[in-house]
């Protein structure tokens, strides 16, 4: 396939240019179906009549069906996009990618899907998909099925992305933390409710906010109510989370003018269950907050970190020297960038 493939971008260069166009509306298809022309024309940033001719193309060949409510993939469709997308794995040349990611930042596994989050948005729901698929391949055959998340958009996006199934029915997904006081759809509870729903599974919820002072740490984490899900929690199977840049992390946590200085001066660059890292994966500041703590995700049996876009790429970086992720899900934008950091 790869001598193929190199012969095919020599001879028939055109040829893999059409076949990569196809592949990313198929592909946006899937992920915002029912979806009009003028909407996937749009977001593609291809004019109306190139893709009209395109749509009229898959459409002749079974892949879409096309309705007043929008376009979207017949099964055939699902099943030809599924087959290519090993090819087109190839074609961006990602598994070459995955392979040096793997080997430099020490994972077990890397994923990386075609695209920039920061450049096209949708780019988060196919990491979103990504990661469902690789949820449910490391839940299957598991006696205790008990998946933990954080918030934010990009592990919201994977909840959107959940599709039932006879592996998620016994799962319990817990939030690995309280909320953030931000956005109700980016918060770690929701985000676990979502994708419980959507997976058929069963959920239970930490109703206490993210950042606390010490007093009140001490007098909730001895409540019984709040033990027993952190018992829950801390017995998680498979933790799924994101990782944030630090002072975009500290502003939404409303943090005093102080810890804003201290994160400058000491360069923070990311943050993950409420700690600050710099470049070097050094732990500079920690937010008193109930839920995960590093040393408890260090004894999880899978620990999956989905963050992507270039401009994430340096608190990636810093945050996977800690070796706590043995799974990373992340973006073209966001690859190219860690392999010239790393390099």
């Amino acid at each position: 396939m790869r001598l193929l493939l190199d012969i095919q971008k020599k001879l028939l260069p055109d040829l893999l240019e059409v076949l990569g166009s196809r592949f990313r509306i198929l592909r946006l298809i899937r992920l915002m179906q029912p979806i009009g022309r003028r909407s996937l024309a749009t977001t593609l940033g291809m004019s109306e009549r190139v893709l009209r001719s395109e749509v009229t193309f898959l459409k002749e060949q079974g892949l879409i069906d096309m309705a007043t409510s929008g376009m979207t993939l017949t099964d055939e469709g699902k099943s030809v996009l599924s087959k290519l997308e090993e090819v087109m794995s190839d074609v961006f040349d990602l598994k070459n990618v995955e392979d040096e990611l793997k080997q430099c930042l020490g994972l077990s596994e890397v994923i990386v899907v075609p695209g920039d989050s920061d450049e096209a948005p949708w780019v988060k729901k196919e990491m979103g998909r990504a990661t469902v698929q690789l949820m449910k391949r490391h839940l299957a055959g598991e006696e205790t099925k008990i998946v933990a998340l954080t918030g934010g958009s990009t592990i919201a996006s994977v909840a959107e992305m959940m599709t039932p199934d006879s592996e998620m029915k016994e799962t319990l997904f817990v939030p690995a933390r309280g909320g953030l006081g931000e956005q109700v759809e980016n918060q770690a509870n929701t985000i676990c409710a979502t994708m419980a729903t959507k997976a058929m599974g069963h959920y239970r919820l930490l109703h206490v906010p993210d950042q606390l002072s010490s007093d009140s740490y001490s007098s909730l984490i001895e409540e019984p109510k709040i033990k027993e899900i952190l018992n829950l929690i801390r017995s998680a199977s498979l933790v799924v989370h994101g990782i944030g840049e630090a002072k975009t992390m500290a502003e939404r946590r409303s943090s005093s003018q102080e810890v804003l200085q201290n994160l400058h001066e000491k360069e923070a660059v990311a943050e993950a269950f409420g700690y600050y890292f710099n470049k070097n994966g050094d732990i500079i500041h920690r937010v008193l907050t109930i839920g995960l703590q590093l040393e408890d995700v260090m004894h999880s049996k899978v620990v999956v970190a989905v963050a992507g876009g270039a401009s994430k790429a340096q608190a990636i970086s810093a945050f996977l020297k800690q070796e706590t992720s043995n799974i990373l899900v992340t973006d073209e934008g966001a690859a190219k960038v860690l392999l010239q950091l790393h390099s």
